[in-house]
């Protein structure tokens, strides 16, 4: 498995907790479809929001991934100056309107469309690929400790004026 840019492991998860809060508890399937359908034709006219991950949750359903190993190597560098090699990755040909959407947002928004096609095939693909470790135990593992002395002087009483901010009867002791 390979690690993926940071980012590119963020909106991965946040697409999937977009996806989830769609489908709500228990899952509306009707719900989620009407979403992503509004969300492809916003896109498929020109239109739609400039967000990674909207546009991965309209893509995600409809795109189907061509060069899986490519993908996994585009998905190292969020950043990158050729978003045409990713288009080539990846299309949405099995229908008419998925595909006038994928060629709209790859004409019109090239950057974010790459990094939403990247999104796409890693929340669709988890096990190609390796996320860092955020864990509140691997923190706590390269934690050096030194957070966990106090400084006396910092740490002392609070003096009279700011603990009688807070008297409820306004009288100081």
């Amino acid at each position: 498995m390979k690690k993926v840019h940071p980012e590119f492991a963020f909106q991965s998860r946040e697409l999937e907790g977009q996806i989830e809060g769609t489908l709500g508890d228990p899952p509306n399937r009707k719900n989620y479809d009407m979403m992503v359908q509004a969300l492809v034709s916003e896109y498929a006219n020109g239109d739609g929001l400039d967000d990674v991950n909207m546009m991965a949750f309209a893509l995600v359903d409809r795109i189907r991934f061509t060069d899986p190993k490519g993908l996994v190597r585009a998905a190292y560098d969020y950043e990158s100056d050729d978003p045409s090699s990713v288009f080539a990755m990846a299309n949405c040909d099995g229908d008419a309107q998925g595909k006038a959407m994928y060629e709209a947002i790859c004409a019109n928004h090239p950057e974010l469309a790459r990094q939403a096609i990247v999104t796409a095939f890693l929340y669709k693909n988890p096990a190609r690929w390796e996320d860092d470790d955020q864990s509140l135990d691997q923190l706590a593992r390269d934690d050096e400790g030194d957070d966990d002395e106090l400084d006396e002087t910092a740490a002392g009483a609070a003096g009279d004026d700011f603990t009688g901010l807070f008297d409820q009867d306004g009288e100081r002791e």
